[in-house]
């Protein structure tokens, strides 16, 4: 018998555990000279909102000690671009396509949620809720329990589609926030989103972003999203798909032993455009070393 990597999300099978995280894959066309786009379990499409957004002034990205912030400010073609002139790209491959989105207000989730599920091609959906909500003072929807509970809960409405919810690192409580996301529809979590930070040029005094904070993401967060994982693992039933920090295949069974049923790449992408290929072939030398035939042995089974 062979080795099984499949994995389910809601309703959605992977042939494998190896995902693309939104925003570091481009819209997937800008990757596939360097991978074989039909060796993904799935790809996940840089963030899309309603109508197409310019994003932040320059400069926009800054690298850290094992990092990067960005302040990108969620720059993208919209909606009905990407399923006019990307989406057909994606197509002619055979694998799960998930297009991460967002809005500005709940009934900005609710109207593209409803648009991208109407959609022939497009297999999930992933819910940013890392983002200012402007009807409550823009207070970010991920941070508030009940807003989180609200937004997933009406977007559920409106899809029958696999929902993903990629939840925020930068609360409190992450459990609580996942099992509100739960208890609202979702058939799983992305854990995690970028950890809010900033970096300063102490020749001139100013910050280096333009607009003062951003999101790090690559290796020098993997613990942290690690542990986030571990805790979200103990509190949900949903699958949990990992990242922050992954550019090896030793970092994904890490969150694989922490809870993670997937991983998805992301920063990784940047520093090797490989990285997805590598960490998939990591995985399988790793599984057979171990003797381990189906990869749902892996999920949660750290000792602690």
């Amino acid at each position: 018998m062979g080795m099984n990597l499949s994995v389910d999300l809601g309703k959605l099978k992977l042939q494998n555990p190896v995902m693309t995280a939104s925003g570091t894959f481009g819209y997937g066309k800008e990757y596939s000279e360097f991978v074989d786009l039909n060796k993904l379990g799935a790809i996940v499409v840089k963030g899309l909102s309603l109508k197409p957004r310019q994003g932040n002034p320059p400069p926009r990205i800054v690298e850290t000690p094992a990092g990067m912030l960005n302040a990108i400010g969620l720059q993208n073609i919209g909606i009905d671009n990407f399923i006019k002139k990307k989406l057909p790209f994606l197509k002619q491959f055979h694998i799960p396509v998930i297009v991460n989105f967002f809005g500005d207000s709940i009934s900005e989730y609710i109207k593209a949620a409803g648009k991208l599920n109407e959609t022939k091609g497009i297999h999930a959906l992933e819910m940013n809720i890392s983002c200012p909500n402007k009807q409550e003072g823009w207070s970010i929807f991920g941070t508030d329990p009940k807003v989180t509970f609200k937004v997933v809960s009406e977007v559920r409405k409106v899809t029958d589609l696999t929902l993903i919810v990629k939840l925020s690192p930068n609360v409190t409580d992450i459990s609580l926030m996942a099992k509100t996301a739960e208890d609202a529809g979702a058939d799983a979590i992305s854990v995690i989103n970028t950890l809010t930070g900033m970096a300063i040029d102490i020749k001139t005094g100013k910050p280096k972003l333009a607009n003062i904070t951003g999101g790090l993401s690559g290796p020098a967060i993997k613990p942290v999203a690690v542990r986030m994982v571990w805790e979200c693992y103990k509190t949900v039933r949903i699958p949990i798909i990992g990242m922050g920090g992954i550019i090896s295949a030793e970092d994904a069974i890490e969150f694989f032993l922490a809870g993670a049923s997937a991983i998805a790449v992301g920063t990784g992408n940047f520093i090797n455009p490989e990285a997805t290929m590598d960490i998939l072939e990591g995985i399988k030398s790793y599984m057979s070393a171990k003797g381990v035939k189906s990869l749902k042995k892996l999920t949660g089974a750290v000792r602690c």
